[in-house]
């Protein structure tokens, strides 16, 4: 399955057929996406029952986690059939007003749902709309998207008041994680991820809501036990996030824990459960990572051509096979420097190519010239290797009938 590819969501649909049942429980759903990392906002894994072909990005780990979770939300609340969850999810999102589609993404995407809601969930991954500058951030994904799950839950119970709920959830969890903050001496990566939480807010305006502990009231006042596990939880990833626990961060995290209705041991499970976390998954959660902005940029530039070669290497390799002298030239470049001459032919030549595959677009966008080296460094390694990861077999397709 290839999520950044069209049709990556109805590929979902076919292979979640066969594990209907996997999650019987919304406690048995949350325990799995904290440990995927979903929860916390720094996605690790997916589900084990997804085949992969690539190593999945940061953003691409996100859009799987986040449908996974909105399905089996939907599937514990009552659902069965997978077209009207996804008509269910699409309608939940423009009642939020997400949905944001200008002309263009409309002609683009087509008339059917699930190509639009996998536009949608894409603007939803991603903080920022310029791809150059998410691409030099590598704080790239949404931290809050746990808030669509607990909202798509009140959503299918018909819940009255959808936004002003959104409001209040992430009024809570930026004031927890502030005064989680507070709690303790704050460095470089603290900052980092203050900021990483301030950037994920839809609903609310950081800059109009106060820090001055008056958040207090209303989270005493807030019943639901998975929005109150969610802040807890996200309370203990912040105080954690320096891999300590000093007497002041453990009387804040209990103290937060208390007002919100928790015993010790479920508290103590969630500084244990983000503890284990950070073990696992300490070298892959990108914003943890301390490098140079120089070789962050050329890292992050990297693994964004890498998945674009992959993701389209189908057409890639079809598009390539019709220019000889290109192929010849590209093939020269490993060897020996190109002359300024035959550099100028294969950057034409590629901006030719990239004209024709709309997901190669940014090639083409001004400052996009900047990744043809690292395109032609790495395209002769990647191909070819051409298959189109979202079709759904016979087999799958058949299963759903």
């Amino acid at each position: 399955m290839n999520p950044s590819s069209s049709g990556w969501i109805e590929k979902y649909g076919s292979v979640v057929q066969r594990h209907q049942n996997a999650f019987p429980t919304f406690e048995a759903l949350y325990g799995t996406l904290k440990k995927s990392g979903f929860v916390y906002g720094l996605n690790s894994g997916v589900p084990e029952f997804i085949e992969l072909e690539h190593a999945l990005s940061e953003d691409e780990k996100a859009k799987i986690n986040l449908l996974h979770a909105l399905y089996f939300t939907y599937r514990i609340e009552g659902g069965e059939d997978y077209s009207i969850f996804i008509e269910q999810v699409f309608k939940f999102y423009e009642l939020l007003k997400i949905n944001n589609e200008s002309f263009f993404d409309k002609w683009f995407t087509g008339k059917k749902t699930s190509a639009k809601l996998e536009k949608l969930m894409t603007s939803r991954i991603y903080i920022e709309d310029n791809i150059i500058s998410k691409t030099f951030n590598s704080l790239i994904t949404n931290s809050l998207l746990f808030i669509d799950v607990l909202l798509f839950k009140h959503f299918l119970k018909d819940y009255p008041a959808l936004k002003e709920k959104a409001e209040e959830i992430e009024y809570l969890a930026i004031n927890i994680t502030y005064h989680a903050l507070s709690s303790k001496e704050l460095d470089r990566k603290d900052n980092k991820l203050s900021q990483l939480l301030a950037s994920s807010l839809t609903y609310i305006n950081c800059a109009e809501n106060s820090f001055d502990g008056s958040y207090r009231e209303r989270l005493l006042n807030n019943k639901d036990n998975w929005e109150n596990r969610y802040l807890l939880d996200m309370a203990c990833l912040t105080v954690w996030e320096d891999h300590s626990l000093d007497y002041t961060e453990s009387e804040f995290i209990f103290g937060i824990g208390k007002d919100l209705g928790f015993d010790r041991t479920i508290i103590s499970t969630s500084i244990t459960d983000v503890t284990e976390f950070f073990k696992l998954n300490f070298e892959t959660i990108p914003y943890l990572k301390e490098k140079n902005l120089a070789m962050q940029f050329y890292d992050s530039m990297g693994k964004l051509v890498k998945k674009l070669i992959l993701r389209n290497s189908k057409r890639l390799h079809k598009e390539l096979s019709q220019s000889a002298e290109l192929v010849a030239l590209l093939s020269k470049s490993t060897v020996r420097d190109l002359s300024d001459e035959e550099k100028k032919k294969v950057q034409n030549q590629l901006l030719d190519i990239f004209k024709s595959i709309p997901s190669l677009a940014i090639f083409i966008l001004p400052g996009g010239a900047i990744l043809l080296p690292i395109f032609i460094k790495l395209i002769p390694k990647l191909l070819p290797s051409a298959f189109d990861e979202n079709r759904i077999d016979e087999e799958e397709d058949l299963y759903r009938k």
